[in-house]
């Protein structure tokens, strides 16, 4: 399980650790990690160039005393200080091991030493582009230790424009890429991306929440030794999911391996009940039942000959392609008093499942519609919106996208981080919720369904891609394999 916490949880453990270790044990446990990590972009680090980018905070002495130790190792290393105070402590290695030191506002031709003299305050983004203007850009890497997780968005204006300066350079962030919103994840103007952050103690939700995690590169975390609480955000990894999977013990049958109905599609959209069939016929459930439009089940029965009919089940699939008749399905499933996945058309009637074991299956439009805002404004804060429908729904709501998000009152929301862009394809939020009605089916709750759902649906995308295109219905055929790979 990857597990993300809060600044405040973060800076309490550090507290902690801080009354126990010698004064600066802490930060050369961050600094050493965050050198060799450096170093293994590198491929070593003698002859390597290193530009540092440092702020104020301690954030910065991490970059200081990562570069005194790249230096040691061969490598040049040069620190733009962003900031009138930066660590002394870090300076003052980078210094002795070599490094150069430079504050932006004040160019020196030999590039020796660094001055506390004058202000270091810039006056305007121009002064601060002057000032870069005559520097190298020959760097390898460059290392942002500009603003903490403390910060918050946007960057200044000196900053932003350090990085025009060393943009198309390998970034590796300090912690979280600067300027972004560490706990929720959003951005606010400018930002770095990085290629590679590197993170302490524990991975913070920007890292995992989509937009900032689309900045975040590869995450690397160095263990510092924090004792860390119950996590905000988490995300199944392999075992986790393996653990979660229900398999069949050897006196089972169809039946008491789970039978999930399907209420999808329409004359209009046949196509959504074939999908979700699909999804749902994996193999997970032991039995799956489709009721529809009696022109749909036929092509239901021809392209899934082992789907039956209307009959009892533990768990319903409504909305996918239901059109006008996506109202009565679900209300008609609702009389069962079962677990449902409520998806496409029937989110607009999400309110007749308020409280109700259920997993709600928006993309950003359908969650913008049913919390009466912008869609825009789904996508720049997902995080926020899915918390806001998972309470307002009082159930469990699955929010769809590159990284997307469960939410459950009470509980850590979950981040699915398997997927490819191809996934990206019509259909393919069918073959999700028929995934997640089997897993509920089998008895799993509609937080781990949902979780465990999309896990193995991005999974099996990426499984069927192998790098290129596919179509909904490639996911669905490579669901059994995925879950194969698990279960050996």
């Amino acid at each position: 399980m990857i597990r993300a916490h809060t600044v405040e949880q973060v800076r309490a453990a550090e507290e902690t650790l801080l009354a126990e270790l010698p004064e600066g044990a802490l930060m050369q446990r961050a600094a050493h990690g965050l050198a060799h990590a450096v170093l293994d972009l590198l491929g070593g680090g003698y002859g390597g160039r290193v530009l540092l980018l440092v702020g104020s905070g301690d954030n910065g002495g991490d970059a200081l005393y990562a570069g005194a130790v790249l230096a040691r190792r061969g490598a040049y290393v040069e620190a733009w200080l962003l900031a009138e105070k930066v660590h002394p402590g870090g300076a003052d290695a980078l210094k002795r091991a070599g490094g150069t030191l430079r504050r932006l506002d004040t160019p020196s031709p030999s590039g020796s030493g660094y001055s506390t003299s004058g202000s270091a305050r810039w006056s305007s983004r121009e002064r601060a582009q002057r000032a870069i203007g005559s520097r190298p850009r020959s760097f390898d890497v460059v290392v942002d230790g500009i603003v903490g997780i403390g910060g918050r968005p946007p960057l200044r204006a000196d900053a932003a424009a350090a990085l025009e300066q060393v943009a198309g350079i390998p970034m590796v962030a300090v912690d979280t890429p600067s300027g972004v919103d560490v706990d929720s994840g959003e951005l606010a103007g400018p930002h770095v991306s990085a290629d590679v952050t590197v993170t302490f103690g524990t991975h913070k939700v920007a890292h995992l929440v989509d937009p900032a995690a689309l900045h975040s590169g590869v995450v690397h975390l160095v263990d510092i030794g924090l004792d860390l609480p119950a996590p905000a955000l988490e995300a199944l990894q392999p075992d986790d999911v393996a653990a979660l999977l229900p398999s069949p013990d050897p006196h089972a049958h169809k039946y008491t391996r789970g039978v999930v109905g399907v209420r999808a599609g329409s004359s209009t959209y046949p196509g959504a009940a074939l999908l979700s069939v699909a999804g749902a016929d994996c193999g997970l459930a032991g039995m799956v039942r489709y009721v529809g439009d009696p022109a749909v089940q036929e092509l239901v029965r021809a392209a899934h000959p082992e789907v039956v009919g209307d009959g009892r089940v533990q768990a319903w699939v409504v909305g996918s392609g239901a059109d006008d008749g996506a109202k009565d399905s679900l209300r008609t499933a609702l009389t069962d008093d079962l677990p449902l996945v409520v998806d496409a058309d029937a989110l607009a009637f999400a309110d007749l499942v308020t409280g109700l074991p259920a997993v709600l299956t928006p993309h950003a439009g359908e969650l913008a519609g049913m919390l009466g805002v912008d869609r825009a404004d789904v996508e720049a804060r997902p995080l926020h919106h899915v918390r806001e429908a998972a309470e307002l729904y009082r159930t469990t709501v699955l929010l769809k996208g590159r990284h997307s998000l469960v939410a459950e009152p009470g509980r850590p929301v979950r981040v699915t981080t398997t997927g490819t862009p191809w996934l990206a394809t019509a259909g393919a939020g069918d073959v999700l919720g028929g995934v997640i009605g089997a897993l509920l089916a089998t008895g799993l709750t509609p937080y781990d369904a949902a979780s465990v759902g999309s896990w193995l649906h991005g999974a099996a995308a990426t499984y069927a891609s192998q790098g290129g295109p596919i179509v909904a219905g490639d996911v669905a055929r490579a669901l059994p394999v995925v879950v194969a790979s698990l279960t050996r």
